[in-house]
C-alpha cells in the first residue's frame, strides 16, 4: 500500500486557503472517517485516520475554520492492523461541530450522505470532498490490469454522494457493495490519473504514471515474446509435418524421383525442425528459401499424383494429429 501512503502524505500537506473548500474537505473526512458518539449525554465526534499528518491537518482545520478544540489519540496497531492509527476527538464542542459540518441536520438528526451545501458546491468543493474521503478511507493499487482507486464508504448514501462529486468533475466512478461494505471504485487508468490531479496529488501521480508506463512496456514486450514463441512453435510443427510427408513421398516414388528433388527431400527429412531458410543454408551449394520450398512442393505433388494413380494413401498418411498446430 506504499502508493496509498504516498498519496495521503502528499494530500495531507496540500495548502488550501479558501474557507468553503476547507469546510468541504473536513465535512467529507469526518463523514468517511468518523462517527458520532453520545458519551455522558454529550455528542462526541471521532475521526480515525492512518497518518499522523492527516490527523494534524484535521485538527488544524477544526480549530482554524470552526474555532473548536480537539485532541489526537494514538492507537497502537495490533492483530491484523499494522502501524499506529490516529483518532481526532472533539468532546466539548462535538454537537456544534456536527451541525456546522453537516453531520447533523437542523433537527439534530444524523445525515447519512453529505450535507447539501457540500453536494451542491463548486468544482473545488467536489475536489475537496474526494480529498477528504481519500484521506479518510481511500486506497490506490499498483497500475496494471487490476489497478484501482477505491474509497470505503460508511453507507450507500455517502457512496452515491461521492459518485455525484466525481460526476461534477467529469470523472466516472461506480458505487458498489462488496461483502456488505459500500465502496466507490475507479479502475480506468486515465480516470485515476485525472482524479489524482484534481485532488492535488501531483507528485504521487508522477510515480504512479511512471510505474504504469513501465508495466505497459513490460506487458507489450511479453505479448511480443509470446507471439514470437507461438510463431516459432507453429513453424516447427509445420516443418515436422512437412518432413513426415516428404518421407512418405520418397517411399512412394522410390527410384523414380528426380535427383534434385530427392536431395531437397533428404534435407527436409534429415532436419525436420529446421526452417526453410536454414535448409537453404545447409544445401551444397546453398539455395534460397523459395528454391528449397519449390523443390519440396514439386516432390510432394509428384508423389501424391503417383499415389492416386496406383490407389495407395498419399503423403498426408504420415502426418499425425500431434504434428498439427492446435
Amino acid at each position: 500500500m506504499a502508493l496509498t501512503a504516498d498519496v495521503k502524505e502528499e494530500l495531507s500537506h496540500l495548502e488550501v486557503k479558501k474557507s468553503s473548500v476547507r469546510k468541504a474537505e473536513v465535512s467529507a473526512l469526518l463523514r468517511f472517517a468518523g462517527g458520532l458518539h453520545i458519551i455522558s449525554g454529550r455528542i462526541v465526534i471521532e475521526a480515525e485516520v492512518d497518518l499522523a499528518s492527516t490527523a494534524r491537518r484535521v485538527r488544524s482545520a477544526i480549530a482554524e475554520v470552526y474555532g473548536h478544540n480537539s485532541e489526537i489519540i494514538v492507537v497502537s496497531g495490533g492483530g491484523l492492523r499494522r502501524g499506529n492509527r490516529y483518532v481526532v476527538r472533539v468532546v466539548r464542542d462535538g454537537e456544534s461541530l456536527a451541525r456546522q459540518t453537516g453531520l447533523l441536520d437542523t433537527r439534530g438528526r444524523p445525515v447519512r450522505g453529505l450535507p447539501s451545501a457540500v453536494v451542491n458546491g463548486s468544482a473545488a468543493d467536489a475536489e475537496a470532498v474526494w480529498r477528504g474521503a481519500f484521506l479518510a478511507h481511500g486506497s490506490l493499487t499498483e497500475p496494471g490490469r487490476s489497478s484501482s482507486l477505491e474509497v470505503t464508504c460508511p453507507g450507500p448514501e455517502s457512496a452515491l454522494a461521492l459518485v455525484g462529486a466525481a460526476r461534477r468533475l467529469g470523472i466516472a466512478a461506480k458505487a458498489r457493495e462488496v461483502r456488505g461494505v459500500d465502496r466507490v471504485v475507479i479502475r480506468d487508468g486515465d480516470t485515476i490519473a485525472a482524479l489524482l490531479t484534481r485532488m492535488g496529488a501531483h507528485d504521487a501521480l508522477m510515480v504512479w504514471e511512471e510505474r504504469r508506463m513501465r508495466k505497459e512496456v513490460r506487458a507489450t514486450a511479453n505479448r511480443l515474446a509470446n507471439f514470437d514463441d507461438a510463431n516459432l512453435r507453429r513453424s516447427a510443427q509445420a516443418a515436422v509435418a512437412a518432413g513426415a510427408r516428404v518421407e512418405r513421398a520418397l517411399e512412394i516414388l522410390g527410384e523414380s524421383v528426380p535427383e534434385h528433388l530427392r536431395y531437397a527431400g533428404e534435407l527436409r527429412v534429415g532436419h525436420k525442425q529446421a526452417s526453410l531458410d536454414e535448409l537453404g543454408r545447409l544445401a551444397d551449394p546453398p539455395m534460397t528459401k523459395d528454391a528449397i520450398a519449390g523443390r519440396i512442393r514439386r516432390l510432394l505433388a509428384m508423389a501424391d499424383k503417383r499415389a492416386q494413380e496406383i490407389g495407395i494413401p498419399g503423403t498426408d498418411a504420415n502426418v499425425t494429429a500431434d504434428m498439427l498446430d492446435e
